[in-house]
């Protein structure tokens, strides 16, 4: 049987969101940094690929020289666990950034194998911040006001957030510059982003009134299959240019770079999720880029 062979698409070619390819630029060295661009990778569904593109557009972007801090705002600790940090085995969490005084984001900080790229970890200790930051005054400020010392040190700082819209997400939301939403193709992911859309519009109107949307990423995404076909069309229709022409498929390179501790880019460089990721780099620098942001 022949192996399979990748297409490779090219600019003004139709992208499987139906629409032609645009030719993105190539983004500029820096020669300076900072502040960042604070950036919530949010859905409340599960298993939508949030943690897989904060890392790997992370390590991406760190690939084009730019510095990137990654908050793993989730209870879970995935993100750690997909750096190679045990949850388990960390004394000092964002748990501590949110809930002590005397905790700097750089007591937290923690150096990943990518040049260019820091993490701030968590595990299950967070859960309780949930609880403890709802008799606090201002708590959907904590963790904005908690970054704040660190904001001048990157270009970007990305946000894995929780699957849920509680007050952890609220928190990343009301200290974020922009929302991206990765979105599996599947319907029933598709269903739940209306709710999400009206939540972020209530941050906006109430809480974070500089904050927009990105765009939303089609993630999991088999063209074999008709039906993913026609949940990424049905996104597209709905909400047009808010969707990237980039789409990440699904394949098993992103959990067998998970258990190895590391992003594709570096894990399988030529693989075809890496190269995705790398355009979506590209797609989104020139999306901030457009926006007024000079880091891009």
């Amino acid at each position: 049987m022949a192996a399979s062979r990748v297409i490779e698409l090219m600019p003004g070619d139709i992208g499987p969101t139906g629409r032609p390819l645009p030719a993105f630029a190539e983004p500029e060295p820096l020669t300076t940094h900072g502040p960042a661009r604070i950036v919530a990778i949010c859905n409340q569904k599960g298993g939508v690929g949030k943690t897989t593109t904060t890392i790997n557009l992370g390590a991406a972007l760190a690939e084009r020289g730019r510095r990137c801090l990654l908050v793993d705002f989730d209870p879970q600790g995935a993100l750690s666990v997909g750096l190679g940090i045990q949850p388990h085995d960390i004394d000092m969490t964002v748990y501590n950034l949110l809930m002590e005084k005397d905790v700097d984001a750089r007591d937290v900080l923690f150096h990943t194998t990518i040049d260019g790229m820091d993490l701030l970890p968590s595990n299950i200790d967070l859960s309780g911040a949930e609880v403890q930051l709802v008799h606090e005054v201002g708590r959907e400020f904590v963790l904005g006001g908690s970054l704040k010392s660190v904001v001048p040190d990157y270009d970007y700082i990305l946000i894995d957030c929780q699957p849920s819209l509680g007050l952890l997400t609220i928190n990343a939301l009301a200290c974020a510059d922009s929302v991206l939403i990765p979105l599996e193709c599947e319907y029933f992911a598709m269903r739940g982003v209306a709710l999400l859309m009206e939540t972020i519009d209530k941050v906006q109107q109430r809480l974070n009134p500089k904050l927009i949307i990105d765009g939303l990423l089609g993630t999991m995404y088999d063209s074999r299959t008709l039906h993913t076909r026609e949940v990424l069309g049905s996104v597209v229709n709905g909400f047009g240019d808010k969707v990237f022409h980039t789409v990440i498929n699904r394949t098993v390179r992103f959990p067998d770079a998970t258990v190895a501790g590391e992003p594709i880019t570096s894990f399988d460089s030529t693989s075809m999720g890496a190269s995705s990721y790398r355009d979506l780099a590209k797609e989104v620098l020139d999306r901030w880029r457009r926006t007024g942001d000079a880091n891009a």
